[in-house]
């Protein structure tokens, strides 16, 4: 497997402009003879494609939502970050490059980092000018707040619901192209396949979930925006409908996955609260800004939080971190929530809880102050809860929310697979073993709206437009292989239903590979599910028809690839022999208890190739070089 980065030479401030400038172009005449594929419809799939249609390509979209703004883009609710130093508080586009790469514990590659952080201040403009509506100052410009990680406030928001707005900016500008002709909407369908010819994608495989229909659609090239896999953990705050089956159908034909046990665990989500819980609900990050993480410093102690005295709270985060508090990265706060817990600390009826307590910024600011904040958080809250965090602290505990790990791409955002583009929380590319709070949004759109857009015309300049169709033998090959694997489903007739295998499954992931890992736990993980993976092929109880809508073949499809996928999560957790960011193997810490990496054998991104099912994966290496970052013990004391 070739793994050339292509990284532009030259400083690296300057390395975008350079290649942007050497980049070969596509004549506007010549755009609308090239088709261009775009699976997914959330912030990185729409802004694609809209501004590709804009630009004159033919651009076919196709997302399992009815509509494209039910992606899960719409529930990132906290921010996006930019540095445009509004506060005039010391940020920069440096300072934003240097926060994300200390931020993912120097896993991330130093050159897509710094252009990420050169595009943020682009992404404010386009969004303003889109009329998203971000909260403003008494002035009229635009107000920020901070965020975990940073000690700037950087990060723009529209009160509680700033993804939702943002999808609905990109949704709008895709609108725009629908109705002009430029870009065609596919609602309702699936991709199951990935179509390559010639070792270059040249289309993919659908099914229309609402009749059945198999479906070929050839193209120029592929872009895939399908967001990433933290349902293989079953519980998770994803969409129950997120999945892994674009990435990885992908990988089994021939795309290298990257680092994919770098899974975020989000320590702001409400505490499971059943045995049969399907889904995990994220209370933003911001409210970190003015809410006070504490539990009692009494182990065991189940007296309300009003009946315990300040005296006998621990604020441990602001005990173990004074200088960043509450506003520790992610990857820290969720590991110290959880020894917290595990010491018997939790709080709430299943002592399974931590603290985020607004009393004191409520006595400091006003409950008014702090409803115009959080105020539909709170709501929310309220609604699932019944608790009312006006009165009584929130009840937070950490959730699998969101995945660093993709399939790998150069600095093009292009595969090993020439033609095969992947966008947003897809890739592997920005955020190391650990993503900042309010950097999704940033990188989503600044892949779609800004980077691959010129990136793929780099590449489409280099060939001819069309040449094959559909009737080619590879698409009936991939047609025939996906159809046989439904069959497969539906004629097991066994005994268990698709969601037992599923969160059996999870549950095995979350304590192998959650959010600390052994040696031990990983092999033993690497036992059982191929164990489990044969079971589901033999047990599962698929109940319908392939002809018309079956939700049931739908989600047994997309565990069949997460039993396949989880392998190579624990070999990746396995074989990265140390702790970075969000992948804490317990045998590697400091004697502060923080994360110990090993830079002289693990500075490097770990890319896996597919071998059969099975069969053990390849390990390839991609070397990160810090030449602007200095490689250091992130502390954030």
């Amino acid at each position: 497997m070739e793994l050339n980065a292509r990284i532009p030479s030259g400083p690296i401030e300057e390395k975008w402009d350079n290649h942007r400038f050497e980049m070969k172009l596509v004549n506007p005449a010549n755009k609308r003879k090239y088709d261009v594929i775009i699976v997914g419809s959330g912030l990185a799939g729409a802004s694609a494609a809209a501004t590709m249609g804009e630009l004159g390509y033919r651009v076919k979209v196709f997302t399992y939502h009815d509509s494209p703004r039910r992606a899960h883009s719409i529930a990132a609710q906290g921010g996006i970050n930019a540095a445009k130093n509004y506060q005039n508080d010391g940020d920069s586009v440096f300072r934003l490059f240097y926060d994300t790469v200390k931020g993912g514990d120097f896993r991330s590659r130093e050159a897509n980092v710094y252009r990420l952080a050169q595009i943020s201040l682009n992404i404010i403009d386009q969004a303003v000018a889109q009329g998203v509506p971000f909260a403003r100052e008494y002035g009229g410009q635009l107000a920020n707040r901070s965020f975990g990680g940073a000690q700037v406030s950087r990060t723009f928001y529209a009160r509680g619901q700033t993804g939702q707005q943002l999808l609905l900016g990109a949704y709008q500008a895709l609108e725009r192209q629908v109705a002009a002709g430029t870009v065609q909407v596919d609602t309702r369908s699936e991709m199951l396949d990935l179509v390559v010819i010639d070792g270059v994608a040249r289309g993919i495989v659908t099914r229309d979930m609402l009749s059945g229909e198999i479906r070929s659609h050839v193209a120029d090239a592929v872009v895939l925006g399908t967001g990433g896999y933290s349902n293989v953990f079953f519980l998770s705050t994803n969409a129950k409908a997120c999945n892994v089956t674009a990435t990885w159908r992908a990988h089994r034909r021939g795309a290298g996955f990257a680092n994919p046990c770098y899974t975020q665990i989000h320590p702001t989500c409400i505490p499971p609260s059943g045995d049969y819980q399907s889904k995990l609900t994220l209370m933003s990050e911001s409210l970190r800004n003015d809410g006070r993480i504490w539990v009692p410093k009494k182990e065991g102690d189940n007296r309300p939080a009003s009946q315990i005295p300040e005296a006998e709270r621990d604020y441990y985060l602001e005990r173990l971190y004074p200088s960043f508090g509450n506003l520790t990265p992610r990857d820290i706060a969720s590991r110290r929530a959880k020894e917290m817990v595990d010491a018997g600390h939790g709080v709430g009826e299943r002592n399974n809880g931590v603290f985020l307590d607004f009393s004191h910024a409520i006595e400091r600011l006003g409950a008014d102050a702090i409803s115009e904040r959080y105020g539909n958080l709170f709501a929310m809250y309220e609604k699932i809860t019944g608790e009312d965090p006006y009165k009584r602290p929130m009840r937070i505990y950490p959730a699998p929310h969101y995945t660093m790990g993709g399939l790998w791409v150069d600095y093009d955002l292009m595969s090993n697979v020439p033609g095969l583009f992947v966008i947003g929380e897809a890739n592997f590319s920005d955020h190391g073993a650990n993503r900042l709070g309010a950097s999704a949004l940033m990188q989503g759109l600044a892949d779609g709206y800004f980077v691959v857009p010129m990136t793929i015309g780099n590449y489409l300049a280099r060939v001819k437009p069309g040449g094959v169709d559909t009737s080619h033998a590879a698409f009936a090959d991939v047609e025939r292989e996906a159809k046989g694997r439904m069959d497969r489903l539906l004629s097991a007739q066994g005994s268990r239903t698709v969601d037992s295998f599923h969160i059996e499954l999870g549950r095995l992931m979350w304590n192998a590979c959650g959010m600390a890992r052994s040696e031990e736990g990983l092999k033993d993980a690497l036992k059982r599910i191929p164990e489990l993976r044969e079971q589901f092929w033999r047990d599962v109880r698929v109940p319908g028809s392939g002809a018309t809508l079956n939700q049931s073949l739908e989600k047994a499809g997309r565990v069949a690839d997460f039993m396949e996928f989880a392998e190579v999560m624990c070999w990746d957790a396995l074989t990265r022999d140390e702790s970075a960011g969000a992948h804490y193997r317990v045998e590697h810490t400091t004697d502060e208890g923080e994360a110990k990496r090993d830079d002289e054998n693990f500075a490097h991104a770990a890319v896996w190739e597919f071998k059969g099912v099975g069969e053990d994966p390849v390990r390839h290496t991609e070397p990160l070089d810090f030449e602007n970052v200095q490689l250091s013990q992130r502390s954030y004391k």
